[in-house]
């Protein structure tokens, strides 16, 4: 009999952690597949955050590290220049990414390093208790902003895609969601096309996909998902940001 599906190589068999509801594991399967079709075998390198994901090491089959809160673009940056011809790769929530991290997203596109970085927005602090995050919505209620989020006091919830799409050094920025089928395939294949254009030597490349938080957004996974495509989808646009491959 032939075989339809099996589960990727690129996932350790060691169960998830997270939440119930949570994207991660569908983004983490999402990654972990790219890898094994980018054909680049285990000459991989992945460099997980503090946060959620941090115990991304334990899931992946490849070689990884861990980085401090934020620094993973410039780990990854001495990991790429060190090795120029291993697939490079960092996974990085909002809270790391958007917060404490900006100076090192975005000084890694602005000197256009040939690395990939999945960002998974979920619009809060997950690890940490449900923090307002630099994403959080306007009048979403957080542990930190719990008669919701203040733009008068807290200004606007930054938007990383369209940022970094203005820095000349990026090559390719897309935003993604998993939130039902047609997205899951289009977030697959963005990852692909990033982990192609590293692979030909092109500049950074980022993925941005946006995710739930059941647990510190109090909903059930099912309303969660309905909130990120009632609330997060309209503020933060699917789609192609930037795309200096794509009449080439």
């Amino acid at each position: 009999m032939s075989v339809v599906f099996e589960k990727t190589k690129y996932l350790t068999d060691k169960p998830f952690h997270y939440c119930p509801g949570c994207n991660h594991g569908i983004i983490h399967r999402l990654v972990a597949e790219a890898l094994e079709e980018s054909g680049m075998g285990g000459n991989i390198v992945g460099v997980a955050p503090v946060g959620c994901s941090v115990f991304a090491y334990d899931y992946f089959n490849v070689d990884m590290l861990e980085a401090a809160h934020g620094r993973a673009p410039a780990v990854a940056t001495g990991v790429k220049r060190a090795k120029p011809d291993a697939l490079v790769f960092t996974y990085q929530g909002d809270g790391d990414l958007a917060s404490i991290g900006t100076a090192e997203i975005v000084h890694a596109a602005h000197r256009g390093e040939k690395i990939c970085t999945v960002f998974v927005n979920n619009a809060i602090y997950g690890m940490t208790g449900g923090q307002m995050a630099p994403t959080t919505l306007v009048g979403q209620r957080t542990t930190t902003s719990p008669f919701g989020r203040d733009e008068a006091w807290c200004g606007a919830p930054i938007k990383m895609s369209e940022m970094l799409s203005e820095v000349p050094g990026a090559y390719y920025i897309e935003r993604c969601a998993v939130n039902n089928n047609a997205n899951i395939i289009k977030t697959k294949k963005a990852i692909k096309k990033a982990f192609q254009y590293q692979m030909e030597g092109k500049g950074f490349c980022m993925i941005e996909v946006l995710s739930t938080c059941p647990t510190n957004w109090g909903l059930s996974p099912v309303e969660a998902m309905k909130w990120l495509e009632e609330n997060m989808i309209p503020y933060y646009p699917l789609g192609v940001y930037k795309d200096k491959g794509a009449n080439k």
